[in-house]
Parts: structure tokens; sequence; C-alpha cells
């Protein structure tokens, strides 16, 4: 049988304040890294190629679920298109915003990122009992 599951609730908020900071953590360094260079590196290209836009919780929404799990710095984007963009007359907006394919690419890698956080999300938050865990480790001895 394999041992139950204990849930640690700090380390899923933690996961989802900055992607991979639960991990560390619960001391799982190369996890941790790893998962925050995958989902910060959809989360930042998507705004490369989408633009600042591609984060819209006004006009998005159900897009904006998704990207939600990115963590606060999804909403620090909503934020500034909402200021920077959104609040210019049609003219210049229309100038600064991805149009098309781009702008739903751009959209989805985020949408896509928040969603891989959330499986990240909910490993912290009730990790199963891995060998190698440094916790395990010390529980053994």
């Amino acid at each position: 049988d394999p041992p139950p599951r204990s849930c640690c609730p700090t380390a899923g908020v933690l996961a989802w304040v900055f992607p991979g900071l639960g991990h560390l953590y619960l001391r799982e360094r190369r996890r941790g890294l790893l998962v925050m260079l995958g989902i910060l590196f959809l989360f930042f290209t998507g705004l490369l190629v989408g633009g600042l836009d591609a984060v819209d919780r006004q006009n998005d929404g159900i897009w904006f679920l998704a990207q939600a799990f990115n963590g606060p710095v999804a909403f620090v984007a909503d934020w500034m298109n909402q200021i920077l963009i959104q609040q210019r007359p049609e003219e210049e907006r229309l100038m600064m915003v991805g149009l098309g394919h781009v702008n739903a690419i751009g959209t989805l890698f985020i949408a896509l990122g928040g969603l891989m956080n959330l499986a990240v999300i909910l490993d912290a938050l009730c990790p199963p009992a891995r060998p190698n865990h440094p916790s395990r480790r010390s529980q053994d001895a």
C-alpha cells in the first residue's frame, strides 16, 4: 500500500502566488525551478506574441479563468492592459493591440501556462509520496 498523502495548504497557496514556489517550499528545488521556468516561459512568450491585451478579463473572461492560475502576474498584466490600452480611444487602441491569430496564440499560451500551473498547484497542495523527497528521507532515517 502506498503511504497516504499529506496535504500542505501553504505549498498550494505559494504555488499559485508564484509558479514553482510551492515546490521550493517543499524542498523540491529542481522541480520548483523547472516549473518556474516552464510556466513563466509560456506566460511571457504569450505576452510577447499576443501583446499585453492577450490578458483581458473584461473582453476574454472565459480565457482569463485559465490565465488566472498563472497567479498574481496575470492580474497585474490584466490591470496594465485595462489602464494602458483599454482606456484609450479606439483609433489609438487598434494600433496597440495584437490582431487576429497573433493575439489568439498569445492568449492560448498564457491560458496553457495557467492550466499547467493548476496541475502544479494540486501537486504542491497534496504531493504524492516520492521516494527521493527530502522530507521523506528525514522521516525514514
